[in-house]
């Protein structure tokens, strides 16, 4: 059995394909005059990971293999979107305020798209997603389900909320999770290894973790 160097232990390979979810690498977050940066983060910190997530994504789309995108997204009336979530933090801009490009996190505006670098193609899945995790309020287990994949392989932002949430709901549903070491960044780098040690510990509780140039060696082997 193929497997990828990771920590705790070893990640084994499945015969069916591991899938590629990339966590809401959307432009209101990672970019200038988003959401993110309305909260007074630095979004320039998020960009460092955009190479290693194109790198692998396209790795996985030589090989074939499933990628799943997400975006954080509201209805433009934003009834899936508490009062409590959109005024929390009082920052600068709420959720659906008009931004620079446009509606912050509302679905359809521009910053809800997908960065340029990493935007999906044909047969890849999309997701728009109203909390934190992947799997509330969305088709993701059937999607799963129905392609009967039982292993994640993770990247994407904010290591410590979406990204974090969304493998604690997979390792709840039974799914083997594993996380892209330098794949995924968040506005406070200290949050990012403090979650990625939290997600590990304890001999993986919630999954494991590895370097993208591990992953890719141990995909080509397996599914090349």
């Amino acid at each position: 059995m193929h497997q990828i160097d990771a920590r705790p232990f070893a990640y084994k390979l499945p015969e069916n394909p591991p899938a590629l979810v990339i966590i809401d690498m959307q432009k209101d977050f990672v970019e200038p005059g988003g959401f993110g940066e309305s909260l007074g983060n630095d979004v320039s910190l998020l960009k460092k990971c955009v190479p290693v997530i194109s790198e692998v994504l396209m790795i996985f789309r030589q090989l074939r293999l499933p990628v799943i995108h997400t975006r954080e997204a509201h209805k433009p009336d934003l009834s899936d979107c508490p009062e409590s979530k959109r005024m929390r933090g009082n920052p600068a801009l709420k959720i659906g305020d008009m931004g620079p490009m446009g509606r912050l996190l509302v679905d359809g505006e521009v910053g809800n798209q997908i960065i340029d670098e990493l935007l999906p193609i044909s047969g890849e899945v999309e997701i728009a997603k109203p909390g934190k995790g992947a799997f509330y309020n969305t088709p993701l287990q059937k999607i799963l389900d129905e392609k009967a994949i039982t292993h994640l392989i993770f990247a994407g932002v904010t290591t410590e909320v979406c990204v974090q949430t969304t493998m604690r709901e997979a390792n709840d549903r039974g799914f083997e999770s594993l996380v892209i070491e330098d794949g995924t960044e968040s506005y406070f780098p200290h949050f990012k290894k403090t979650t990625i040690d939290m997600l590990v510990a304890q001999g993986g509780i919630i999954g494991s973790s590895a370097m993208s140039k591990d992953i890719i060696e141990a995909l080509e082997e397996a599914y090349g």
